[in-house]
Parts: C-alpha cells; structure tokens; sequence
C-alpha cells in the first residue's frame, strides 16, 4: 500500500465538506483506487511517449494523459 496512508486520509477530510469519518476499509479501498488510477495514469503516459518515438517518459506526457483521463471520469 501507500507509504503515507494518514496524508491521502487528511487530504480527503480537508477536500471534504463537513465532518468525515474514514473506516479502515474505506481507507483501504481509497488507497486502491488511487493506486489503480496512477497505474492507469503511468501506462497511458509511457503509451503517449512511444507514439512521439520518445524513449522517456516526459512531464508533458503526463500532463496531456491527466488531461483525458479526469476529464473523462467527469463526464
């Protein structure tokens, strides 16, 4: 899991509106998706990088991707 669980749990009640509480499993779910969603994130980047014929995998690729990606879970 992450190596700093207690920052992603205050990040959320800080972005929350009213008082959260957070169970275990919930943490341990949020945890995961956020996993899942910078997995997703790091593939579609090195995909990005190899259509441009780049070897490494640039700040720009990565931006372009998140892009896309949030403004497809939005809408």
């Amino acid at each position: 899991m992450l190596k700093k669980p207690s920052k992603l749990k205050s990040t959320i009640r800080s972005k929350a509106k009213g008082k959260v509480n957070i169970a275990a499993g919930s943490e341990a779910m949020i945890e995961l998706l956020t996993l899942l969603f910078l997995n997703r994130l790091a593939e579609e980047a090195k995909a990005k990088a190899l259509e441009e014929k780049s070897a490494t995998i640039r700040a720009h690729h990565v931006k372009a991707v998140a892009k896309v990606v949030l403004r497809k879970a939005r809408g």
